[in-house]
């Protein structure tokens, strides 16, 4: 059973900063895209970050661009969101995804596999 699994979250302040990550288990590590999605309160669930296989292909959202890197440590099998610059717009529950083949996209279809979130919250 493939198992995501998010840390890392937490309250900082505005430009401030913090490192998700997000442990995979139950499936090989290889040919696995994945993405970071988030969801703030009475909003839908919107793309964040997004990596190939084998990070050739990055994807970020306008909103974070430039302040937040997706990078992912094979040997670890897991998955990071370095979040840089911090704003109260940030805050919201972050999830980990991840999906069978290489290709890496900005839509949720994509993913198979999800995380249980973990909450990012920026105070002012």
């Amino acid at each position: 059973q493939v198992q995501l699994v998010e840390s890392g979250g937490g309250l900082v302040q505005a430009g401030g900063s913090l490192r998700l990550s997000c442990a995979v288990s139950g499936r090989t590590f290889s040919n696995y895209a994945m993405a970071w999605f988030r969801q703030a309160p009475g909003k839908e669930r919107e793309f964040v970050a997004a990596s190939s296989w084998n990070s050739a292909n990055t994807l970020y959202a306008d909103s974070v661009k430039g302040r937040f890197t997706i990078a992912r440590d094979d040997a670890k099998h897991t998955m990071y969101l370095q979040m840089n610059r911090l704003s109260v717009k940030d805050t919201a529950i972050y999830y980990c995804a991840g999906g069978a083949g290489g290709y890496s996209s900005r839509r949720g279809v994509r993913y198979s596999d999800w995380g249980q979130g973990t909450q990012v919250t920026v105070s002012s």
